[in-house]
């Protein structure tokens, strides 16, 4: 069979190749199956059959993300990193994905075929299979290019970390700089070139999580800093937990270019979303011991302490600054940057 994609006439996505028919088949074909190829997705039935053991978690997300590729990233390596991660901050073992294509009109062929192929590296990276899947072409201008969902499900590993479980005198951990992929998005945007390369961080976090799991650290808590960013997650936690939480802004790792940038548009960095940075609370007199695992695998030496657990003020997040003053760190208010992911 020849493949349709290599004569002149096939260079983007059109209405047929969402009709169920020739055109169809073929792309998924060559395309998803080739990139995604594992047992159970091959049998190419209505569902997939998982076999699941013990406790699982769940979970999905759709991304929408302009522009589609950006540094460090693209749409398909978020798809996959940020549901992955979502199962590994619940302590599962990330296993199966289903993954949703909704394609405009006119789409690139070559674009489509370089976010598939990412998204097979990065599911790679934490022996995770697509397992089934759907495709939707609209059309012209009803989709701003591609939109993707994926959902997860995950063996869990390590039960009991949860936003609800923070304890007096837990210590506040990030493990690399903050507000890196809000500010790549936002570079990509405006067409800003920097002397120094900022990219995103988006990232698989399941390999460092595995190795916090197999150290048997105490994990009380634990999530990646998307949406909202760090003053979200801390937010979050105080509220659940009914504790309070005092961070030092000056260990709060956060790069140069991140700092310039927040300055040009008058933003903070704890606000800005990060794709493969993620919070953890546990227990003070590990606290160094789940650090040392952070930083030698997760391949970032900015990982630090940044703040403590505390009985007084319930519900709120301080932060001291560099000069000893102590101001509420409160949620981000309205939509600092669309689409980010």
């Amino acid at each position: 069979m020849s493949d349709i994609f290599n004569t002149p006439t096939e260079k983007s996505v059109q209405l047929s190749h969402g009709g169920g028919g020739k055109e169809m088949n073929r792309l998924i074909s060559s395309i998803f199956f080739k990139a995604f190829d594992n047992p159970i997705l091959a049998n190419e039935e209505d569902a997939a059959l998982l076999h699941l053991e013990g406790p699982s978690a769940f979970t999905t997300d759709s991304f929408t993300v302009a522009p589609l590729f950006f540094a460090g990233g693209d749409i398909g390596k978020l798809a996959v990193a940020g549901t992955v991660n979502d199962l590994a901050m619940m302590g599962a073992e990330p296993q199966y994905l289903s993954c949703s294509f909704i394609i405009e009109e006119g789409f690139a062929i070559a674009s489509l075929k370089q976010i598939v192929q990412s998204m097979a590296s990065e599911l790679h990276k934490s022996g995770t299979r697509v397992v089934c899947g759907d495709t939707k072409v609209v059309p012209k201008g009803c989709a701003d290019g591609l939109f993707i969902n994926t959902s997860g499900v995950g063996r869990i590993l390590k039960p009991n970390i949860s936003v609800k479980n923070l304890q007096q005198g837990d210590a506040i951990i990030v493990s690399g700089s903050i507000g890196r992929h809000g500010a790549a998005i936002l570079m990509a945007r405006e067409g800003l070139s920097l002397e120094s390369q900022l990219t995103s961080d988006c990232a698989n976090l399941w390999p460092v999580v595995e190795q916090l799991i197999a150290a048997n650290i105490d994990i009380h808590a634990m999530r990646d800093a998307t949406r909202g960013g760090l003053a979200a997650v801390l937010n979050e936690w105080a509220s659940a937990s009914h504790v309070g939480i005092r961070v030092e802004e000056k260990q709060i790792p956060v790069s140069e270019e991140v700092k310039g940038l927040c300055e040009l548009y008058g933003f903070e960095p704890h606000d800005l979303a990060n794709e493969g940075t993620f919070i953890l609370a546990v227990p003070n007199d590990i606290a160094e011991t789940a650090l040392e695992i952070i930083k030698r695998y997760g391949h970032c030496e900015h990982a630090a302490i940044i703040g403590q657990v505390q009985a007084e003020h319930e519900g709120k997040v301080i932060l001291t600054t560099p000069w000893g003053s102590n101001r509420y760190l409160d949620l981000p208010h309205g939509e600092l940057l669309p689409r980010i992911c």
